[in-house]
């Protein structure tokens, strides 16, 4: 399902929500354990792990961008910078079992650039459920074209309810 975008003080929040039938500790170590976080996201290397720590975005031609751990809170929370932005993973146990991960990116502007973030981000959570399912993806290119459409048509509609 896409994810809900809505203007929100300074800017925009998108929000995506999945409920996996995994225990929240299984789902955590995906965030934050390096073995299991570059599976899928190769780029992102976690530097230290607690608050006021730091996320590492590993680009291709050997720069290191630091990204800030705004909030931590073991096996629930995990929040960072992104860019000039914000993004914020949250683990809730359900009940009879399982995890509800909500996926929160807190953008202080639509950008160009912005449909192809949340196309990724999707992707990404796409990703990860199908890890911690003993799954792979043949082809998350082919995902992400599919849903950057769906993105471009949802932040051209947000941005034209704006106007």
């Amino acid at each position: 399902m896409i994810a809900d975008l809505q203007p929100a003080q300074g800017g925009y929040l998108a929000r995506y929500e999945r409920h996996w039938q995994h225990d929240v500790k299984e789902v955590w170590s995906w965030l934050t354990e390096n073995d299991k976080l570059t599976q899928w996201f190769p780029e992102l290397e976690v530097g230290e792990l607690r608050e006021g720590g730091v996320i590492k975005f590993n680009m291709p031609d050997g720069t290191v961008i630091p990204m800030d751990i705004l909030e931590l809170s073991q096996d629930q929370v995990l929040a960072f910078t992104w860019d000039e932005d914000r993004v914020r993973f949250e683990l809730h146990a359900e009940p009879g079992g399982g995890c509800r991960l909500v996926f929160s990116e807190y953008l202080h502007q639509i950008t160009e650039h912005t449909p192809r973030d949340l196309a990724g981000w999707h992707v990404c959570l796409d990703v990860i459920e199908a890890l911690l399912e003993g799954r792979s993806i043949a082809s998350r290119k082919d995902m992400w074209n599919g849903w950057y459409v769906k993105y471009k048509q949802l932040t051209d509609t947000v941005l034209t309810n704006q106007a």
